[in-house]
């Protein structure tokens, strides 16, 4: 890690030390727009490793060969003139949302019209997940750049981007983490989950390739929130696209698993036509003071009742699990 550090600050202001500069960790994050504000940082206090040196920081998710982005015919937002608009009138990009979803919202004691999208509006709460939706696994509905509300409309939380400094730092026992040096509230938003969005023939060809299938599987997220093998939209009817991590990534790339989490990931969509390639955004599930590890449960909602780790035969070639939590459940899968 010091030797990493040493190449940054002594060498890479230096002419010619571009195609070196492009893969050291600490340029990439000081090139992110964010950076200023909210910047990354990366610490290891508990050995001397580095980063794995093929790894690259990105702002975005990066589309892989055979994924295809919606084309401008299938694209639409909604016209609404303002973000007051978007709350309480008949928005576009909520049409999907059933009308029991419709309730008051209540910030500070205050009780507001009702409104239909996922995040309070008002107070300290502002920009925050409404207990409802943070209680679910409900997808959450965004505007996006294609509306007419605008950018500071307040149901463009996540297409905001991140709002909250974050390091990456050493673990004792588990690898690398993340933690933010700031408090964090429940229901805030923390970021996205980045990578490559590849094809489900080429996720399983990356399967096959790993030494490990499920050390691989660590990085791989399937974006299957919308599949449906009755969808009119073909691309929602088979196998789902998946997100690697692996080799490109955001901080969240870094956060371990829990079986006690603090963190639970949403499927965010912006423009309905890309639902197929929708975000997977990390949001607090409860107040997380500063300091404290990031984590989320890496197989949430996945039906493990088959799973008994007490036969000896399945245990052998389950991976174990070393949260430390006092939920643990022992293995992850």
């Amino acid at each position: 890690m010091e030797a990493a550090t040493r190449q940054h600050f002594f060498f890479h202001g230096r002419p010619g030390r571009e195609a070196e500069k492009s893969k050291c960790h600490l340029c990439q994050i000081r090139s992110f727009t964010t950076h200023a504000e909210y910047p990354i940082t990366i610490t290891n206090e508990a050995d001397k490793l580095a980063l794995e040196p093929g790894f690259k920081f990105v702002q975005k998710s990066h589309l892989g060969r055979g994924v295809q982005a919606a084309t401008g015919d299938f694209r639409s937002g909604c016209e609404c003139e303002d973000g007051e608009d978007c709350q309480y009138a008949t928005c576009h990009c909520l049409q999907e949302l059933e009308e029991s979803e419709d309730e008051p919202d209540e910030d500070d004691g205050i009780i507001y019209r009702k409104k239909r999208y996922a995040y309070h509006s008002h107070g300290d709460k502002a920009g925050h997940l409404r207990a409802k939706i943070l209680e679910s696994r409900e997808p959450i509905y965004e505007c996006h750049e294609g509306c007419a509300c605008g950018p500071d409309c307040p149901n463009r939380v996540v297409e905001r981007g991140r709002k909250l400094p974050l390091q990456v730092f050493r673990t004792k026992n588990r690898g690398w983490g993340v933690k933010c040096p700031v408090d964090i509230k429940k229901g805030q938003f923390i970021d996205k989950y980045l990578g490559e969005i590849i094809t489900p023939k080429e996720a399983d060809r990356r399967r096959a390739k790993s030494d490990i299938a499920q050390r691989k599987d660590v990085y791989l997220f399937a974006l299957d929130k919308f599949s449906d093998p009755e969808s009119p939209d073909e691309r929602l009817r088979g196998p789902p696209l998946e997100v690697d991590g692996e080799f490109m990534s955001g901080p969240t790339r870094f956060i371990n698993h829990s079986c006690d989490p603090n963190l639970r990931i949403f499927a965010r969509v912006g423009d309905h036509a890309d639902k197929h390639i929708h975000d997977l955004a990390f949001f607090a599930i409860m107040d997380i003071p500063k300091g404290t590890e990031l984590s989320f449960d890496y197989v949430d909602g996945v039906d493990d009742s088959e799973v008994d780790a007490r036969d000896p035969a399945k245990k052998k070639n389950m991976t174990r699990c070393l949260c430390g939590s006092n939920e643990c459940r022992g293995f992850l899968w």
